[in-house]
């Protein structure tokens, strides 16, 4: 199958990361962007919070900020699509540069600090375009200037409910003044205690997803998911980006501070995501994400204990034919192993095997 990205990346990635990616936006938007085959194997449909997807393929949060895409992404392969992190407030983020290549690792550092238009804008841009064809979740986030974050993620989960299949808290992002403090599980708690207290009337509550850092030590995790699990929340993310640097970083610009994400987040993220499996018993839905590459790089998520997976960084190095590549490379190890359905493999291997 041709790939335009091959002719356009070269001139891409000579550009600074958010100019080539507000070109790529732009290009998306005006529907120039080559879509991706029609049509999935029936062996890869699945549910995802009780919304039936035709893949379990989805584009992560971070590549569509502000709802400008987001109903075009079925043309282009995805299963679901998660939007934003959205803040109550627009926010400009930290300041230029933020993003860095890291081409040699196939790795991204980014220390942008949710920069997006904030909530009504999103909502405008929602109402406009109408719901996507595919499952559409909301990465919501707390302004770097809160002096209430908990407050933040209250008033968008009321904003946004009608709009999503579910809705993310972003309790980990690494570059950002708020973007963590819910990582203490007395806090975290209470965020979740106040989630509960909302009044829903005839508004459906929406699925609540939690997305975890990979850098927490296992005693905080075990803290974390059993805090989870008592708010009642509907499902994990594992995870967000690193703030570690692995010794086998070759790029020029491994150094910069910021997340990691992309092949070397690949390792760590699995092994956690198969030890948060473990913690909730199989009990709750698990979307995997970091480093996804490849259909095994899927299947090993799917199998640690992923319902579905996630990917960005991936797209930066080889473009929307990954999203193909990886559903046929799925297809062939899923009837390869005896399995029927996506489901069936969901947690088939241990945390001690990814290990």
């Amino acid at each position: 199958m041709f790939d335009p990205y091959r002719l356009a990346r070269p001139f891409l990635h000579r550009l600074d990361p958010e100019d080539a990616h507000e070109l790529t936006l732009r290009a998306l938007e005006a529907g120039i962007v080559p879509g991706q085959p029609a049509g999935d194997d029936p062996i890869l449909a699945t549910t995802l919070f009780g919304r039936p997807l035709t893949n379990p393929v989805g584009l992560a949060a971070g590549f569509d900020k502000n709802a400008r895409v987001a109903h075009r992404m079925a043309a282009h392969g995805f299963g679901f699509v998660e939007i934003g992190g959205v803040t109550p407030h627009p926010q400009v983020g930290n300041p230029r540069p933020r993003v860095f290549r890291l081409p040699e690792d196939r790795a991204v550092i980014n220390r942008m600090g949710f920069p997006n238009e904030g909530a009504r804008a999103m909502e405008a841009r929602l109402r406009r375009h109408g719901r996507p064809r595919i499952a559409l979740g909301i990465n919501l986030a707390s302004n770097a200037d809160s002096s209430d974050p908990a407050d933040d993620f209250v008033a968008l989960v009321k904003r946004f409910a009608s709009y999503a299949d579910y809705l993310t808290l972003d309790v980990s992002c690494p570059n950002t003044a708020n973007g963590q403090i819910f990582l203490d599980p007395g806090r975290l708690a209470e965020l979740l205690a106040r989630l509960d207290a909302i009044s829903w009337g005839t508004t459906r509550r929406p699925p609540l997803v939690a997305k975890l850092s990979p850098d927490i030590e296992d005693a905080l995790l075990m803290r974390l998911v059993a805090t989870l699990i008592e708010g009642r929340i509907d499902g994990i993310i594992v995870s967000n980006t690193t703030r570690a640097r692995p010794a086998s970083l070759r790029s020029a610009r491994a150094r910069e501070t910021g997340g990691l994400s992309g092949k070397p987040l690949f390792t760590p993220s699995t092994a956690m995501l198969a030890r948060v499996r473990e913690l909730t018993g199989g009990r709750l839905p698990l979307i995997g994400v970091g480093g996804i590459a490849s259909g095994a790089d899927a299947y090993a998520k799917i199998r640690a204990g992923a319902s579905a997976v996630q990917l960005y960084t991936g797209l930066i190095y080889a473009g929307t034919t990954l999203v193909t590549q990886i559903k046929r490379e799925l297809v062939t190890l899923l009837r390869r192993d005896g399995f029927a359905t996506v489901e069936a493999a969901v947690g088939t291997i241990s945390s001690a095997s990814v290990l």
